[in-house]
C-alpha cells in the first residue's frame, strides 16, 4: 500500500526525497523562496505548490497520511551567537501556523525537523510547547537527535527529529529508536592504548597533487553571524601547492547527501552564475539530509502498516462476535 505526504517548508526537498525513497508519495508542497520553489518544481512538477503557510487554509491542503516540516531553524539556532526570539521569532514561530492547520485536519502521522537547539530555546520551554501542542490533540510524540554521519553522509550535522502519530502512544518511539544496535552506537572505550584521532582531522585525497579535505565536514550553514554558505572559515579544499579553495555547490550538496546538481536550475543566464551559487549554497545549507529523512521515512512507514494490520485483526474479531 501506498502512504501520502503534504510537505510544508519544504525547502529545496532533502526531507521530501528521503521520504519519497522510503516508499512514500508525495502530493503537496508549501514553501516560500522562490528559487526553492523552482527546484522543487524541476523534480516535482505535478505537485501544488503554496508560497505561503501564513496564507494557507486547510481545506487546500490534499489528504495526506503524513506531514513533514523542516520548519525554519533561524530564530532556534546556536549558530546565531545572541539572544535567541525561539519560536517568539518571525521565522521559527512559523511552526504555530503549522500546527494551525494541524488542528483543522489531524493527519495520521507527523514529522518535524529542526536544529537541536530547539531544544534549549528559552531554557527548554519551547520545546515543550512543540510537545504540549502535539499532545493537546491526541498525538504520541517521540524525538531524537541524529547525526548525518551516522546515516553514510560526510558531515557533522547534529537534527532533532519529532515523530508524531494519531492515537497512538508506543509507535513514535519504535520509529526513532531500533531495539538492534545501530551503527552510530560507540563501541566500549578501552582505559589504555592511543586516542583515536579526530574524524576533523583526518586527510583524505591525493597528497602529492591534491585536492585534500577533511574525512568529515562541520555542519553546513545556510547562513549565521559570522558566515554565509559553505562555513568558508572552516570547511575548504586546499592543495600541496598552497592553493585553497571553498567547497563547489556539487560537493556541498554531495555533503549534504544530494544527487549532483540538484539545485542547479535548468535555466539561467551565465552571466547569473555567482547568483545561483550562493543561492544554491544557502538552500543546500538550510536543507534536510536526505539518507536521515529516508531512514526514518522507512521506520515511519512500517509503523503505519502496523497499524493496518492491528485495524484490520481488530474488525476481524468484532465481526467473529
Amino acid at each position: 500500500m501506498t502512504y501520502s505526504v503534504a510537505s510544508f517548508f519544504s525547502g529545496i526537498g532533502g526531507l521530501d526525497l528521503g521520504l519519497e525513497r522510503a516508499g512514500f508519495t508525495l502530493n503537496f508542497h508549501c514553501e516560500v523562496k522562490p528559487f526553492c520553489r523552482e527546484i522543487l518544481a524541476q523534480h516535482w512538477p505535478d505537485l501544488p505548490v503554496s508560497e505561503d503557510i501564513r496564507k494557507l487554509d486547510e481545506t487546500d491542503i490534499p489528504q495526506a497520511d503524513v506531514w513533514a516540516a523542516g520548519f525554519p531553524c533561524q530564530d532556534l539556532s546556536l549558530a546565531r551567537m545572541g539572544p535567541r526570539s525561539g519560536l517568539r521569532g518571525s521565522q521559527s514561530g512559523l511552526f504555530h501556523e503549522f500546527m494551525r492547520l494541524v488542528r483543522g485536519r489531524m493527519p495520521r502521522a507527523i514529522i518535524l525537523e529542526n536544529v537541536h537547539g530547539l531544544l534549549s530555546s528559552h531554557g527548554g520551554r519551547d520545546f515543550a510547547v512543540v510537545l504540549k501542542a502535539l499532545d493537546e490533540l491526541g498525538y504520541g510524540v517521540a524525538w531524537r537527535v541524529l547525526n548525518s554521519k551516522d546515516f553514510g553522509v560526510p558531515q557533522q550535522r547534529r537534527r532533532v527529529y519529532i515523530v508524531a502519530m494519531h492515537r497512538d502512544g508506543r509507535g513514535p518511539g519504535e520509529v526513532l529508536f531500533e531495539p538492534e544496535c545501530g551503527d552510530w552506537h560507540p563501541k566500549k572505550g578501552r582505559s589504555n592504548g592511543p586516542k583515536s584521532p579526530s574524524l576533523f582531522q583526518t586527510i583524505i585525497g591525493d597528497t602529492e597533487r591534491g585536492p585534500l579535505v577533511k574525512s568529515i565536514a562541520h555542519c553546513i550553514y545556510a547562513e549565521s553571524a559570522r558566515h554565509t554558505g559553505t562555513d568558508w572559515s572552516r570547511n575548504y579544499v586546499w592543495y600541496p601547492d598552497g592553493r585553497v579553495r571553498r567547497f563547489t555547490p556539487n560537493e556541498v550538496e554531495r555533503v549534504q547527501g544530494f544527487p549532483e546538481d540538484w539545485t542547479l536550475p535548468l535555466h539561467f543566464d551565465d552571466r547569473q552564475a555567482d547568483r545561483i551559487d550562493s543561492l544554491r549554497y544557502h538552500a543546500v545549507g538550510n536543507a534536510v539530509t536526505p539518507p536521515v529523512a529516508e531512514w526514518v521515512g522507512r521506520r515511519l512507514y512500517q509503523a503505519i502498516e502496523a497499524q493496518e494490520v492491528e485495524f484490520v485483526r481488530k474488525m476481524g474479531a468484532v465481526a467473529a462476535e
